[in-house]
C-alpha cells in the first residue's frame, strides 16, 4: 500500500514542483539579454522608417517570391534585423534550418564561398513544413558586412548565385555598396536604408524606458539622438549602459549620457580654436596635454571639430576649407595607426598658419 502511494498523484505533483523550481533557478542564473537583442524587431511590421523594403518583404511574407537582395546604408538602421524578421515570418518553426547567416568581415575568403556557402546552397528545400502547412521551397543565405569580402570571393559568389538560383536566395548586407562588384549588384534588388529620424528613435527609446522602468529626463532623449547620429543600435546601447552604471534610482540626464558616450564638451572645441588663434605654440602644447590628461579620444575630437568648424561664423570660407582639408589628412593618419599627440599638434599648427 505504501509503495502504491509513493507512485500516486502526490509523488507526480512533487516531481512537477521540483522541475519548476529547477527551471526557475535556471532562469534566475541566465544573464540579462542586451536591450538591442531583447527589443530587436520580430516581424516586418516592427521595422521602423524603411517603407520600401518593408512593402516588398510584406508581399513575400504573404506568398510572393523573394528576390536576391542587397541592403545597404549606415550602421544601426535595421538591415540585418529586417531580413531576419522576414525570414522568421516566412519559415516559422523551420527558421533555423532554412537560414545561413555569415559575417563576411570574419569569413570573407574564397574558401568560405567554396565550402560553407556552396554546400548549404546545394541542399534541397521542401515546400511543406513538418506539420503539413505550405512553405516556400528555398533557403536564404545572409551575408552581413559583404563589402569586406575580397574580390575573388565575390567573383566565386556570383557563380554560386547563378547555379543555385532555384533553391537559394541571397541577401547581402553592407555599408558601402560601391565595394560590391557590378556582376553581383546587377543580380540583386537594391534597397537603401536611411538613417533614422529623431521622432522614430525617441519613440522607440520611450517604449523601452516604459517597459524597463527607466527614469530619464525628457531633454535627455534628444541628447541620445545627437550622440547616436541616427544609429538605433548605438542609441539603445548608450541608454542601457547609462542605466546600468547609474542605477535604477537615478534619473538619467544629459551630463550622464555625455560622460558615458565619450562625447567631448563643446567648450573644449572652442578653447582649442582660441588657443590656435593666439598663435603660440607653447599654449597649444599645454592644451593638448590637458586633453590627454582628460582621457578624451583625439579621433572623437576631430570628428566633432569638423562640424564645429563648418558652422563657425568667425572663420572665412577659405580658412574652413584649409582646416577641413587638414582634418581629413589627420583623421586618415589616425586610422592608419598614427600618434594622437602628433596629429592633434599638427592640426593645431596648420590652423595657426591658416588664421594668420
Amino acid at each position: 500500500m505504501q509503495a502504491f502511494l509513493k507512485t500516486g498523484k502526490s509523488s507526480a505533483n512533487s516531481n512537477n514542483t521540483e522541475k519548476s523550481t529547477v527551471n526557475d533557478a535556471v532562469e534566475r542564473r541566465r544573464p540579462p539579454a542586451p536591450w538591442v537583442e531583447k527589443y530587436r524587431p520580430r516581424s516586418v511590421d516592427d521595422v521602423v522608417e524603411q517603407s520600401e523594403v518593408v512593402a516588398v518583404l510584406r508581399k513575400c511574407v504573404e506568398g510572393a517570391d523573394l528576390p536576391n537582395m542587397l541592403l545597404y546604408g549606415p550602421p544601426g538602421t535595421g538591415k540585418t534585423s529586417t531580413i531576419l524578421a522576414a525570414a522568421r515570418q516566412i519559415f516559422g518553426d523551420m527558421y533555423r534550418d532554412r537560414i545561413l547567416e555569415l559575417n563576411a568581415s570574419d569569413e570573407r575568403g574564397i574558401n568560405v564561398v567554396r565550402t560553407k556557402i556552396k554546400n548549404f546552397a546545394q541542399l534541397t528545400a521542401s515546400n511543406t513544413r513538418p506539420d503539413g502547412r505550405p512553405c516556400p521551397p528555398f533557403k536564404i543565405i545572409v551575408l552581413d558586412e559583404a563589402d569586406s569580402m575580397t574580390h575573388a570571393a565575390q567573383a566565386a559568389l556570383r557563380r554560386t548565385m547563378e547555379k543555385e538560383c532555384r533553391s537559394t536566395r541571397f541577401c547581402l548586407i553592407c555599408n558601402y555598396v560601391s565595394r560590391i562588384i557590378v556582376p553581383i549588384t546587377s543580380r540583386c534588388s537594391k534597397f537603401r536604408f536611411k538613417a533614422l529620424g529623431e521622432k522614430q528613435i525617441i519613440a522607440r527609446l520611450q517604449h523601452i524606458c516604459e517597459l524597463e522602468g527607466v527614469s530619464i529626463d525628457p531633454d535627455a532623449y534628444k541628447s541620445i539622438v545627437k550622440i547616436s547620429g541616427g544609429d538605433m543600435r548605438r542609441a539603445i546601447t548608450t541608454l542601457q549602459s547609462c542605466y546600468r552604471l547609474k542605477g535604477a534610482e537615478h534619473t538619467i540626464n544629459t551630463d550622464d549620457l555625455l560622460e558615458m558616450s565619450g562625447i567631448i564638451p563643446e567648450h573644449y572645441l572652442e578653447d582649442y580654436l582660441e588657443v590656435c588663434r593666439s598663435g603660440k605654440y607653447e599654449r597649444l602644447e599645454q592644451f593638448v596635454r590637458e586633453i590627454g590628461y582628460s582621457a578624451y579620444s583625439v579621433g572623437q575630437m576631430m570628428e566633432q571639430f569638423v562640424e564645429f568648424v563648418v558652422r563657425c561664423g568667425s572663420l572665412t570660407d577659405q580658412q574652413k576649407a584649409i582646416i577641413c582639408d587638414k582634418l581629413g589628412e589627420s583623421c586618415y593618419r589616425l586610422q592608419d595607426g598614427g600618434s594622437e599627440y602628433l596629429q592633434i599638434m599638427d592640426l593645431g599648427c596648420s590652423i595657426i598658419l591658416a588664421l594668420k
